[in-house]
């Protein structure tokens, strides 16, 4: 598990931080093809990347959970098999998480979702605050929440998503998954939600202006479903 050199100023807890992309896997090539400014325009090859990302890192977060040991009847006698405790909450921010969402739910099958409806508002002075609209989830008291949510720019969406739920819950782990994150969005999760794991593809060290990550991918949410007015 390795982290960025800006990262290393901070202690982190190595535990809880896995970044995809610095493995050689086969992720690599689902990545790639996110980026590929050519391939990306295929929507359902676009959102179907997105899931193949969250079905991988679904499985590594699956390794943090608890187990217990049950008994299963085959047709010729009885297997003992460690299943989770319990199946986390998968959380995602709407509409560019969906997808992404998606790879989780095929691997957390049994899990509850929750929805969150969030966006920029823009000052005049190009400047921004994060809305949140509306939070549709089950109770988190005592659960593990899984929030996936495809691009960490720069982490005031997922800060605040989480802020508002621990105010209301008491949320007994958080896990953040973002297919690509910029280092100061990373940063920003870290001072805010020094309790939180993080599972990201792959990190980037710019963003523009208007907070996009550079090279990033472009807009997730408009790639997987179109151009938004």
């Amino acid at each position: 598990m390795i982290v960025l050199e800006k990262l290393r100023a901070k202690p982190v807890d190595l535990n809880m931080f896995l970044i995809l992309n610095k493995t050689n896997t086969v992720a690599n090539q689902f990545l790639a093809e996110l980026r590929d400014a050519v391939i990306q325009q295929d929507r359902l090859r676009f959102r179907k990347n997105q899931e193949r990302i969250g079905e991988i890192l679904a499985y590594e977060i699956s390794k943090k959970l608890k187990y217990v040991n049950t008994e299963v009847q085959t047709p010729l006698g009885i297997a003992n098999i460690n299943v989770p405790q319990t199946q986390p909450v998968l959380g995602t921010i709407l509409r560019a998480g969906l997808p992404f969402h998606q790879g989780f739910l095929n691997f957390f099958d049994r899990s509850p979702s929750a929805f969150i409806t969030a966006y920029r508002k823009v000052r005049k002075n190009g400047d921004f605050i994060i809305n949140i609209d509306h939070i549709s989830t089950p109770n988190l008291d005592g659960r593990v929440l899984i929030l996936c949510d495809t691009m960490l720019a720069t982490g005031q969406s997922v800060v605040e998503v989480c802020k508002q739920l621990l105010a209301t819950y008491a949320i007994k782990e958080i896990h953040i998954a973002a297919i690509i994150a910029s280092t100061e969005g990373i940063e920003h999760v870290k001072a805010n939600l020094p309790k939180v794991h993080l599972w990201i593809g792959a990190i980037d060290e710019e963003m523009t202006s208007k907070a996009y990550i550079v090279p990033g991918l472009g807009d997730a949410g408009d790639l997987a479903f179109g151009d938004k007015v």
